[in-house]
């Protein structure tokens, strides 16, 4: 594909490090005085720095401290000046960023922008009933994100306490956020999509004293009872003292004892409320992501650090430029909607776009018809949603001026190269860059990505690419080794910290360490494989521990598991993931019944409600197989690679075999696997 000319977004980045006068937009606010101090701290401002896309990635990786010491300074509003930039040693786990340094990210989102221009425009609400969105300026949510920081500040919410937001896409969430992020709270918002049992525990393990909620949800025509479900959660959540009820419609909900009536509490309070001055190390959020044990992991991000690399991808991976309308996808419950619809774009004073709706809600057109009336310039999305599309037809797609589009970004699972072409092609009339982002919720912000890059460098089809500025990739076998040039795979590992990477788990560092720095000592552990090519760009090829990716949405197999294995008929149960046309991944099950078991089916349809009640509905798995018996190694370890290979049609090759315990499982399972596969057919 023809490249875009990226040298405009070096000169930006450029100028950025240098601090020229008038930036940040709205500068002003609050002690803009150059850091100061030992090893690590910020150069001044006026000292040369590089002005082309190679010598900027080497001052990024060859010394972090004048790469983002100056972008630090000169992006973000500090009440106190950091005096060191970075004190990180990924031996022992220890993450520091902007230390000494005080703000707001509240106020760096809005405020400052309220400052020089109140009524231009923060969010686009795209609802969930076609073509009525709502506009929000950033004066009317600076307004609402105070009523509501107030609200809470009223309700026993004080500086350091989690607060737990269970809301679908909406301004309002967005306040809620940000209302935390102004007076020091933690915010541990949920999908609006998991079950109360899942809910509860992310409650209960953060210790939330609040929860936010709404009435009901709205998403592709169906009504959704979240406040129902809140219920349920915060019977078994004994730190709860308040649930705060917004309304998204206009049925009535029962209100119980802990309920407020949200509006009319906000209606109450002040629009003014003062920010509270944050350490940059203290935290900013916790989001809950599934790891290879059954247990959710309440990774913890901070204030400064997030907060910049969040502001620096969005603008770099994406060409990001004042006046653009930014068009982010995703759920404002996942990372990208805390990343890219939320704080990197709201830093950078841009205008986001909030969709609350489904792809084919109308019809397979609504992105389209969405970007065609909002004229939407960046467009990021999910490889899910782009082969649930192309199954519709390229109709739908041109049926609408898309004209207005300038980047496109693919975001939650590595794109593969037909729903790739297709969005190039089709979508973006091959005239659009093409981002195929690689990122998680540890790291906090793309880390992989085509652009940034030198001036005419091409991108190449479904593939991630290039590391962002201070991301330093290494590829390791499975004896620790580093391999060394291209053309070779192995686990993908960091070498050096970022300002975005999360700093621990909340209440359990010693998993923290284990999970990501004790894999592969001195380095990030992913947990994912990737390829380094020929030509030494870097292909994400999926996870390597038992995470499957299931619609862009990380799902720990042991959690399905556990859940099955509640039941009180299924002894054992192994869960793998499989590819799946539509949603890149999917889970199947094996499970083993007590002999006692007369109606299978009965168990399997109350497996299938098990799942859905205790995690969510998109964990359910696809397909569930009743075995015998599951193939153990002789110290009792399922072989879940065997299962994937008879499953995935390659059962001819399974390879070492030797540690089964009894190796006449294999055909036991395949015929089982046929008899499944013929009855399915027959049905069809």
């Amino acid at each position: 594909m023809a490249a875009r000319s990226v040298g405009c977004g070096v000169r930006r980045l450029r100028s950025v490090l240098q601090g020229p006068r008038g930036w940040p937009p709205g500068g002003g606010i609050g002690p803009r005085r150059a850091a100061s101090g030992p090893r690590g701290s910020a150069p001044c401002a006026g000292a040369a720095l590089p002005a082309s896309y190679p010598a900027l990635k080497a001052l990024a990786e060859q010394q972090p401290d004048a790469f983002w010491g100056p972008l630090a300074r000169n992006t973000l509003v500090w009440d106190t000046p950091f005096h060191t930039v970075w004190d990180c040693d990924f031996s022992s786990g220890k993450i520091g960023w902007f230390l000494g340094g005080q703000l707001n990210v509240s106020v760096n989102c809005l405020d400052r922008h309220v400052q020089k221009s109140p009524e231009s425009v923060a969010l686009i609400w795209e609802r969930d009933e076609p073509g009525t969105e709502v506009r929000i300026t950033y004066r009317e949510l600076l307004e609402t994100t105070c009523r509501l920081a107030n609200t809470l500040k009223r309700h026993g919410v004080r500086r350091g306490d989690r607060v737990a937001i269970y809301m679908p896409v909406s301004p309002q969430v967005v306040a809620a956020m940000l209302a935390c992020a102004r007076i020091g709270a933690v915010h541990n918002v949920v999908f609006a999509g998991f079950s109360a049992e899942s809910l509860a525990g992310r409650v209960n393990d953060a210790k939330c004293k609040v929860v936010i909620t709404v009435n009901q949800g709205l998403r592709g025509g169906r009504v959704l009872e979240l406040k129902k479900i809140v219920d349920e959660a915060v019977k078994h959540c004994p730190t709860v003292q308040h649930v705060l009820v917004a309304h998204r419609t206009e049925n009535k909900v029962p209100m119980g004892k802990l309920d407020v009536p949200l509006e009319e509490a906000m209606a109450k309070e002040d629009p003014v409320c003062a920010p509270e001055s944050m350490s940059s190390e203290e935290m900013l959020f916790l989001l809950y992501t599934s790891g290879s044990t059954g247990k959710p992991k309440g990774l913890v991000h901070t204030q400064a650090g997030y907060l910049l690399f969040a502001a620096m991808t969005h603008k770099h991976v994406f060409d990001y430029r004042p006046g653009d309308i930014f068009g982010c996808m995703a759920d404002i419950g996942w990372i990208t909607g805390h990343s890219y619809v939320l704080y990197g774009p709201l830093c950078n004073g841009a205008t986001s776009v909030l969709f609350e709706s489904t792809p084919v809600y109308p019809d397979p057109g609504r992105y389209w018809e969405v970007v065609q009336r909002l004229k939407i310039n960046q467009f990021y999305g999910a490889p899910t949603a782009f082969r649930l599309l192309i199954k519709y037809g390229d109709t739908w797609v041109k049926k609408y001026d898309r004209s207005s589009l300038r980047t496109l970004g693919s975001v939650g699972e590595p794109i593969n190269r037909e729903a790739w072409d297709w969005l190039h092609k089709v979508v973006g009339d091959s005239k659009c860059t093409l981002v195929d982002t690689w990122w998680q919720t540890e790291t906090g912000g793309i880390c992989i990505a085509p652009r940034p890059s030198e001036e005419g460098a091409e991108i190449l089809p479904a593939m991630a690419m290039r590391p962002f500025f201070g991301i330093i990739p290494v590829l390791m076998d499975d004896k620790g080794n580093v391999l060394e040039g291209n053309n070779v795979s192995g686990s993908l590992c960091l070498s050096q910290a970022w300002p975005g990477l999360s700093r621990t788990i909340y209440g359990n560092h010693q998993r923290f360490l284990e999970t990501y720095f004790k894999v592969y000592p001195g380095y990030y552990f992913t947990g994912d494989g990737a390829l380094r090519t020929e030509g030494g760009h870097y292909q994400i090829t999926g996870r390597m521990d038992d995470v499957i990716n299931i619609s862009g949405h990380r799902l720990g197999t042991a959690e399905v598991e556990d859940a099955m294995a509640s039941h009180p008929e299924v002894p054992e149960t192994a869960v793998i993931g499989y590819p799946h046309e539509i949603k890149g991944e999917a889970a199947f099950a094996f499970i083993v019944l007590k002999d006692s078991v007369g109606d299978t089916d009965a168990v399997v349809n109350e497996l299938r409600s098990t799942v859905a009640t205790k995690i969510a509905k998109y964990a359910v798995p696809d397909e569930i197989l009743i075995v015998k018996r599951l193939p153990k190694t002789r110290s009792g370890k399922v072989m879940r690679r065997l299962l994937r290979k008879i499953i995935t049609g390659k059962a001819q090759d399974l390879g070492d075999t030797t540690t089964l315990e009894d190796p006449n499982i294999i055909s036991e399972i395949l015929s089982a696997y046929q008899k499944h596969k013929d009855k399915k057919a027959a049905r069809q």
